[in-house]
């Protein structure tokens, strides 16, 4: 069996090509890949689905093999001494596999290169530190080093290119292979955020059925069809103002305004009919200073989340969890590198929820970082259609998860990005605002984002009477868009 080739550099491929990313092999879990270009996605496919496939039959769902044992043993009586031994060779066994699962030994068996490096990976606001390779303890009792990270990464939402469900509007489309990247890295970024708020950041997708019923929730809710709250078919429409459009690339910045639109509607309507909210938070989508987002640095208002909280609320408490969407723009064809330090330092924040970016026409959901490299979840992987009941617990839900950890260089990154937070109450949300000042302090002058209590009201961007929940933003309304009806060039980049 031979060994990846080693990591290089390519040119960027053309958006969305069809040679890179129209696959029909689902992802398989539990294998880490390193994918650091296009062209080495081509090169290397026919050599690294074989091994993944081995990594899969042995541990699906990941961890499932130690996981199931720790648990039954411990929620089994102890009725006598051989029943005492029993979980203790359990245990001992379980240690054993984490040691081999988190160690170098597996992936130069199956002779698949890793990803991470040792050193400190910071993953959503958690820090896993991976040492070399001879001195992997594999503690289970630890949250530290590359199993534990793996166990992480592969319980956040992957959502991917579907094919087979109903047509998108008067398109015909029933596939969004080749143009819906940006549409699903944006659906995985808020599907973490209600993931964060219904589970907490600490949980794992369990190895045992049945589910939670919040986890098969959250997956209803990104199904493919209208029934669907934040399905492709509801963004795409949401977002037609801002030239979203079944079959068209989009930047992050028209989505993260499809979103505010679509998450209005979707209150509006739950406020006419029953009162269930389907987003349970408000939604804060940070524009720019006097000039909006066509310069200076976007302005994070205290005032305005107050005000878009109390609107949430409806007026009945002052204060409601919120997700945070800064949509940012950091150099002309490639990032300035002024900006990477800076990025980095966003994943340390406890509310971080990553970026929505990628490379030039490829959009991926980044959710890691490691020494110069970003780690991402790549929805560039077609799968067929499921239909997840919001009620059925023992659902199938392999297809939204991934262990393929792939990664990518941060001074590749396109400069058209998002960033995502989620703040549980107030006093988390002042502890954004706390780490957000020290990190601008740190810029020299050009911040990603700045943090205020108030704008003078010859600056005001907001309208604070919608009573929506969302961004007030006057830069939500059609007027923002130029006299054609197509969003600026700028907002696409």
């Amino acid at each position: 069996m031979t060994s990846l080739p080693e990591r290089e550099e390519a040119p960027a491929p053309p958006p969305d090509s069809p040679r890179e990313e129209a696959t029909a092999a689902v992802t398989p879990p539990a294998a880490v890949a390193s994918s650091s270009s296009g062209s080495d996605q081509k090169e290397d496919r026919g050599s690294r689905q074989p091994k993944a496939s081995i990594l899969s039959g042995v541990f699906t769902p990941p961890f499932a093999i130690f996981e199931g044992q720790q648990q039954d043993s411990s929620s089994s009586p102890v009725c006598d001494a051989r029943s005492t031994k029993s979980s203790s060779g359990s245990y001992a066994w379980s240690r054993i596999l984490r040691r081999f699962v988190g160690s170098g030994s597996m992936w130069r068996l199956l002779g698949c290169a890793r990803v991470l490096t040792s050193g400190d990976v910071w993953f959503l606001g958690k820090c896993y530190k991976v040492p070399p390779e001879e001195e992997e303890s594999g503690d289970s009792e630890s949250d530290s080093g590359h199993a534990a990270f793996l166990e992480d990464f592969s319980s956040r939402i992957w959502i991917t290119y579907r094919k087979g469900f109903d047509a998108i509007s008067d398109s015909k489309l029933t596939s969004d292979v080749n143009w819906g990247c940006m549409v699903r890295s944006s659906q995985m970024l808020v599907a973490q955020a209600l993931i964060f708020h219904h589970l907490g950041r600490s949980w794992r997708k369990p190895p045992e059925k049945p589910y939670n019923p919040d986890y098969i929730g959250v997956l209803h809710l990104f199904g493919d069809s209208e029934a669907c709250a934040f399905s492709i078919h509801n963004l795409l429409q949401a977002g037609r103002n801002y030239g979203l459009a079944a079959g068209s690339w989009m930047g992050p910045y028209a989505m993260c305004r499809a979103w505010q639109t679509l998450i209005r509607t979707n209150r509006e309507q739950a406020d006419a009919v029953d009162g269930k909210e389907n987003f349970p938070m408000a939604l804060y989508v940070v524009s720019g200073d006097e000039d909006g987002e066509r310069g200076g640095a976007p302005v994070v208002c205290i005032d305005v989340a107050a005000q878009l909280c109390s609107d949430f609320n409806k007026e009945h408490s002052t204060w409601s969890p919120m997700l945070l969407l800064v949509p940012l723009v950091l150099g002309l064809d490639k990032i300035n590198p002024r900006y990477i330090p800076l990025l980095k330092e966003t994943f340390t924040f406890p509310q971080s929820l990553g970026i929505l970016g990628g490379k030039p026409g490829t959009s991926t959901y980044i959710a890691g970082v490691q020494d110069d490299r970003a780690l991402y979840l790549d929805p560039h992987n077609v799968q067929m259609t499921v239909d997840i009941a919001p009620d059925n617990l023992e659902a199938d839900t392999s297809s939204y998860h991934c262990s393929v950890v792939r990664d990518l260089a941060l001074e590749q990154i396109d400069p058209s990005l998002a960033i995502g937070f989620y703040c549980r109450d107030k006093g988390d949300f002042d502890d954004f605002c706390s780490r957000a000042t020290e990190l601008a302090e740190k810029a020299n002058g050009a911040p990603l984002f700045t943090v205020v209590q108030s704008i003078e009201p010859s600056k005001q961007m907001y309208k604070q009477d919608d009573g929506l929940g969302c961004s007030g933003s006057s830069m939500a309304n059609d007027d923002d868009l130029d006299g054609s009806g197509e969003a600026e060039e700028w907002q696409i980049l």
